[in-house]
């Protein structure tokens, strides 16, 4: 029997709006079911209903992904030594980041603890 789920440690994927599209399209024109060209697809049919909703709902604009995923300091953690650019791009990570947190209202001894962690 077949393991449901990505295999420990693996990574999740991330869909595309043409993606998407190209998949909720399958369905919609009738080329098949929604179970059957999910698992056709490797997906989940909770995941294909949700984007057939949203797509319902908002249109193919609706199908672009929000957040952008991965963490974005994943690029500089596990180097000893960055380039001059990488380091100012680090570092303006760390700003922008910062002043995320203070308009969400944390005051600067919370985000230097933060950095300090």
């Amino acid at each position: 029997m077949k393991k449901k789920g990505r295999p420990k440690g693996g990574k999740n994927r991330t869909w595309n709006q043409e993606e998407k599209y190209r998949i909720i399209s399958r369905v919609l024109t009738g080329e098949n079911s929604a179970l059957q060209i999910a698992k056709d697809e490797n997906i989940s049919d909770g995941m294909l209903a949700n984007w057939i909703k949203k797509y319902q709902e908002g249109g193919k604009q609706s199908l672009i992904n929000k957040r952008k995923t991965g963490n974005p300091f994943a690029k500089y953690q596990n180097r000893k030594h960055l380039t001059r650019l990488e380091q100012l791009e680090f570092d303006n990570l760390k700003l922008r980041l910062e002043n995320e947190l203070l308009k969400k209202g944390l005051v600067l001894e919370e985000v230097i603890d933060l950095q300090t962690k």
